[in-house]
């Protein structure tokens, strides 16, 4: 009984030891006169400088879908920041708020990129991001923020949209990206067309991009989000093999723009 207990205590000290590693934060900044209100999560068990992913929120803001992939990502040894595209408590409870909100920033592409900029500078200035290896991801919305922040010509090693819009009122910005780029997408997205997957891959292409494009065949919009529930006819839906495959198509697109 005695090892027992002292085997409980020392696995219950160790997980508390594990949990003390993640440092997570609330980071306030500022686009002009905008407060922002990001998400900061690191493991601070070393103080070495790391890689730094800046994450983009889905149309519905900042939430804790986000902050759990930044805690995901800095398990993985990177840094992570959750941008806050929208602005400090802008958070659309409705799918008719969430549109309007997304609208306004899809609407004026200088905008959207200008804000995700804003939040690639505070992950830049973390003292533990190694700020020669950077890369963006998004979700939905944040997807095609972070295509777009691509074709802004930002210093990054790469770009990674999950199930992100793919469209741009500007194609030939394409030729400012300097950075690898990794599209995750459903195969029965009815949110993209079939005109507009051609239309962005033969963007890549024109611009010499050097691009992957990985479809998942059964999977709607929004297919790593398990609160999207599983009715594929509501043309949003969790598919837990698209979303497993597409987090390790990242893992190994991580791998080789950061070696």
């Amino acid at each position: 009984m005695k090892t027992i207990f002292t085997v409980l205590i020392l696995a219950l000290t160790w997980g508390a030891n594990a949990l003390a590693t993640m440092h997570t934060e609330t980071v306030e900044y500022k686009h002009g006169s905008t407060v922002c209100e990001g998400y900061l999560a690191y493991d601070d068990a070393t103080k070495v400088r790391r890689p730094g992913v800046l994450v983009v929120h889905a149309w519905t803001g900042l939430g804790d879908y986000v902050k759990s992939r930044c805690e995901q990502l800095a398990k993985r040894g990177y840094i992570a920041f959750g941008a806050d595209i929208y602005g400090k408590g802008v958070r659309p409870q409705t799918p008719d708020l969430a549109g309007k909100e997304a609208g306004k920033y899809r609407s004026d592409r200088s905008l959207l990129r200008a804000r995700a900029a804003a939040a690639l500078d505070v992950l830049r200035n973390n003292p533990f991001t190694d700020t020669t290896r950077l890369a963006a991801m998004g979700y939905c919305f944040g997807g095609g923020t972070v295509l777009e922040l691509a074709r802004s010509g930002a210093n990054l090693n790469g770009v990674v949209s999950f199930h992100g819009f793919l469209n741009t009122p500007n194609p030939a910005d394409a030729k400012n990206i300097k950075c690898q780029v990794l599209v995750c997408h459903g195969g029965d997205d009815p949110y993209e067309s079939p005109e507009e997957v051609a239309a962005f891959q033969d963007e890549m292409r024109k611009a010499n991009v050097d691009w992957q494009f990985d479809v998942y065949g059964g999977a709607v919009h929004s297919f790593t989000d398990p609160d999207a529930g599983n009715d594929n006819s509501k043309g949003a839906a969790y598919n837990e093999r698209a979303d497993k495959r597409s987090w390790e198509a990242m893992k190994a697109f991580f791998a080789e723009i950061f070696k």
